[in-house]
């Protein structure tokens, strides 16, 4: 790879120490750890084109082969990701454009993976380019459904342990997750102009978007956070036994990915629900001590 193509694929993987639950963590074997940061690559690369978080100066336009007029159009570049994908799972062996996606193939090919999940994560982006609200929590779970669970099926694929039980409890904790990241996060979603609350919940709290915008969040506000905290840690005691379902390393992994969720809910009722004076994150020894506990509760 070029100067410019290691330091594109560093930015997004360097994201990884900042997520809610431990994305590679060492005592994984080493083919696993791969496998997961090629996939959190990509997905990350994917979140960070729909959020136009991208680093600037146009480079992953660039390896996507978009040029610099459209190198700020996130469906463009949406569009490009998604036909690089497409060299990924092309039959005559195409080489993807971008880096992160090259270090892609090794992992579609040894554990057998197809495009679908893939591709639903860019629909969730192209989706949050054309809905900013959720009138239900039903249409909430939908976004969910696209953004957030196709992740944990990877993973299940990935460690060869995917059943359809497997698979519903991943979606619960992988929902749970998604909606507690909404909420730590409400501030700067309505910074880009999104509401992640579902409509229906915020009228019946008599939450207005001019109350999100406070610098620290009223009674009503916290109300509303506390009741959709509770939602996503019902998902998350949903699918609970997951955990308890593999074992060895793996259950390490999982009780890791259920623990962060839990103490991402957690900081948040710690903050006593104002999410508006700043995203409240979980403790590493919080986050310890939640994934201990999480693999207690799955033996």
């Amino acid at each position: 790879m070029t100067a410019t193509a290691d330091q594109a694929s560093a930015a997004v993987l360097a994201k990884a120490a900042h997520e809610n639950f431990p994305v590679a963590p060492r005592f994984l074997p080493r083919a696993w750890r791969d496998d997961l940061m090629a996939v959190y690559g990509y997905a990350r690369l994917v979140d960070d084109i729909g959020d136009g978080d991208l680093p600037p100066g146009g480079a992953d336009a660039t390896l996507l082969g978009v040029d610099r007029e459209q190198s700020s159009d996130r469906l463009a570049l949406l569009d490009a990701l998604e036909a690089d994908l497409g060299r990924v799972f092309a039959q005559q062996g195409a080489t993807p454009r971008h880096p992160l996606l090259v270090r892609l193939l090794p992992t579609v090919r040894r554990a057998g993976l197809t495009p679908e999940p893939f591709r639903a994560l860019i629909e969730a982006n192209r989706l949050d380019q054309r809905v900013r609200r959720y009138e239900t929590q039903r249409q909430l779970l939908d976004y969910c459904e696209l953004s957030a669970n196709p992740v944990g099926r990877l993973v299940l694929s990935i460690t060869g342990t995917s059943t359809p039980e497997r698979v519903r409890h991943s979606d619960a904790i992988c929902t749970g997750l998604q909606l507690v990241e909404h909420l730590q996060d409400v501030a700067e979603d309505l910074a880009q102009g999104r509401v992640y609350l579902p409509a229906t919940a915020m009228r019946r709290f008599r939450v207005s978007e001019n109350d999100l915008l406070a610098p620290s969040a009223n009674a009503s506000v916290r109300t509303l956070v506390a009741y959709q905290t509770e939602r996503a840690r019902r998902l998350l005691d949903e699918g609970a036994p997951l955990v308890g379902s593999v074992h060895g390393r793996l259950r390490l992994l999982l009780a890791g990915f259920l623990g962060g969720g839990y103490a991402a809910a957690r900081a948040i009722t710690d903050a006593g629900y104002d999410v508006l004076a700043g995203p409240p994150r979980a403790s590493r020894g919080r986050l310890v001590f939640a994934a201990a506990t999480a693999l207690r509760r799955g033996t």
